[in-house]
């Protein structure tokens, strides 16, 4: 997977020990807000763990997410506080393999409860984000590094059912850390997996009887959504989103569009939209957002994940013709 790795600095860690545990500021921001509350302090990754958590939790913990709203979660630096703060949190709630830096953080970490989300449901290695036509030879390709070849696709929060899967193994943790409350954790976490299999429904039912089953993303996130529900995800990048599209890559897109009757070039709100607006431009396809959640912002179409799963589900049904 072309994801650039970063690493916590020598300098980071030594700032880290300097601080103290002590010296962390109750009136930092929210990504960076002291732990070792009187609540089960839970630091989570990125906004999908950070979701879970508040959903499970309820009003027995305290959360706070590594990555500021409106930060491109791959691109992740830890910071020398952030560091210290997952030395005195109760649990860590990540999802391995998305962003480098928080591994590497939470390997160093000395955390009774660290939370593997991708332990707790099956990844699948998407391999390829093209697609042949019948009768056509699959598209020439480079030979995938090692690294791409066995990647495997951590976007599982797209997926209603799996993101659902995720949440009862979050609760089970929870339950066993913090006893006390295990009853709530349950009991919340069996409200939030019936909402999830709300969701599941409805997408199920929306986008059953669609003019086209092809969609076009800025990068490749939908894979487990597309499967799901039957559809084609047709990226412009890989799993990184900030990679460059090649023009071999382009012009089979545009080649695409025509085949499948695709409408809609989507992009998201924390990475570049020029590659995708040019792209439908030249194809003479319209654009729209579909986000992938990795953050909420100003520029988010719902205030939580429900509400912009909900606007993701309407748009596609716009962009396939849905019936």
């Amino acid at each position: 997977m072309n994801v650039r790795r970063h690493h916590i600095s020598g300098m980071a860690v030594a700032a880290a020990t300097a601080l103290g545990i002590a010296t962390l500021s109750a009136c930092s921001s929210d990504s960076e807000a002291a732990a070792n509350t009187d609540k089960f302090d839970v630091v989570a990754s990125f906004y999908p763990m950070a979701f879970l958590a508040e959903q499970i939790g309820g009003d027995h913990v305290n959360v706070t997410s590594l990555t500021k709203p409106g930060q491109e979660p791959h691109d992740l630096e830890i910071s020398a506080q952030q560091t210290a703060q997952l030395q005195e949190t109760d649990a860590v709630l990540y999802l391995k393999d998305l962003q480098p830096a928080v591994d590497e953080a939470v390997a160093q970490a000395d955390v009774k409860n660290k939370i593997d989300a991708a332990t707790l449901t099956t990844l699948e290695d998407h391999g390829s984000t093209e697609h042949s036509h019948e009768g056509e030879e699959k598209p020439s390709e480079e030979a995938p590094s090692e690294e791409e070849e066995h990647a495997l696709d951590p976007h599982i929060w797209l997926d209603p059912v799996k993101y659902s899967e995720v949440a009862q193994g979050v609760a089970k943790s929870f339950e066993k850390a913090d006893p006390d409350n295990a009853a709530d954790y349950k009991k919340n976490a069996a409200a939030l997996v019936k909402k999830l299999g709300e969701l599941n429904t409805s997408f199920a039912t929306g986008l059953k009887n669609t003019d086209s089953k092809v969609f076009f993303t800025n990068h490749a996130a939908f894979s487990y959504l597309a499967e799901r529900y039957g559809l084609t995800q047709e990226a412009i990048s890989g799993l990184d989103p900030e990679s460059e599209p090649s023009p071999a890559r382009i012009k089979e897109l545009q080649t695409e569009a025509k085949a499948d009757g695709v409408t809609t070039v989507f992009y998201e709100t924390l990475v570049s939209d020029k590659t995708a607006k040019t792209l439908a431009q030249d194809a003479g396809l319209k654009t729209d957002v579909l986000d992938p959640l990795e953050g909420i912002t100003d520029k988010s179409k719902g205030d939580d994940y429900f509400q912009v799963m909900t606007s993701n589900l309407k748009a596609l049904q716009t962009a396939l013709g849905a019936k």
